[in-house]
């Protein structure tokens, strides 16, 4: 069996797999039989002897399964193990958004003091939680220790609609699919009540990212983003504005769940090279 991964991932685990080339994805492969990716496109016409993609990531949206699926190549995911770093980022974003951290923390940088813009409590307002599957669950429960009131989003638009003209917060956690692209368009994003706050750590295309920016140029509402719509990308007009915090991404960034995924990535691979179920297969 020949591995080829786009990158060395850390923790103990990886020591496991021997062999590994490590190679860009658009590196062709004709012997390569199980490659690990970082959510990447695969080109399969690359790799005609492949039947496993290992992603490190629980999210699969560049990756093409139906395609994958055709061709008899598996692909597997890492769940469970980032829901506690995702979950915790998000209230970490809820925190520094409604009560000015990352503003007031330039402020005493540049030999400031006094200025700041009023914050807004976290403590006791209404959360709207789009998506109540691990992370979103995982939210709801630290959002208890804060006395917050969680309204989780269901299936329905008209639910969804009802939670942003409600909410105070909101945070997304849905996966990127054909349903949930663009599912905070211009017009549901203008439901969100002046002050409110939006936080994302799902997708950025999650979110009509035009009419986003437009709403925090405006001033009309606050939000945290770990993620956007064409990562590394990030809007320009965003970047000098006191009222949103902005991360690269780094949902899953702990020692302990970068290492909890590679155990993930390992133990697929090992599964496939012994012939048994993949304990993470994703389609």
């Amino acid at each position: 069996m020949k591995v080829r991964s786009t990158h060395r991932f850390p923790g103990p685990a990886w020591d496991e797999l021997e062999g590994v080339e490590v190679a860009p994805a658009d590196t062709p492969g004709p012997d390569i039989d199980v490659l690990v990716v970082l959510n990447e496109p695969v080109d399969f016409e690359l790799y005609p002897s492949l039947r496993l993609i290992a992603n490190y990531s629980v999210g699969y949206d560049r990756i093409d399964v139906a395609a994958a699926g055709a061709r008899g190549v598996a692909v597997t995911n890492t769940p469970g193990v980032l829901d506690a770093a995702t979950a915790d980022l998000a209230m970490a974003l809820m925190l520094a958004a409604r009560r000015g951290v990352v503003t007031g923390d330039r402020l005493v940088r540049a030999g400031g003091w006094a200025g700041l813009r009023d914050g807004r409590e976290v403590s006791g307002a209404t959360l709207g939680i789009v998506g109540a599957g691990r992370i979103g669950s995982a939210v709801a429960r630290r959002a208890a220790g804060f006395d917050m009131r969680v309204l989780p989003v269901r299936r329905s638009d008209g639910d969804l609609e009802a939670v942003l003209r409600e909410a105070d917060i909101v945070t997304l956690h849905v996966p990127l699919n054909a349903e949930t692209r663009g599912l905070l368009s211009r017009e549901r994003l203008a439901l969100l009540k002046d002050g409110a706050t939006l936080v994302n750590t799902a997708r950025g295309a999650v979110v009509d990212e035009d009419a986003l920016v437009a709403e925090l140029v405006a001033g009309r509402i606050t939000a945290g983003l770990d993620v956007f719509a064409h990562e590394p990308r990030v809007p320009t007009e965003l970047l000098d504005l006191p009222n949103v915090v902005l991360t690269p991404h780094i949902g899953s960034d702990t020692v302990e769940t970068r290492a909890a995924m590679t155990r993930c990535v390992v133990d697929n691979v090992l599964a496939f090279a012994r012939g048994e179920p993949l304990p993470n297969p994703v389609g």
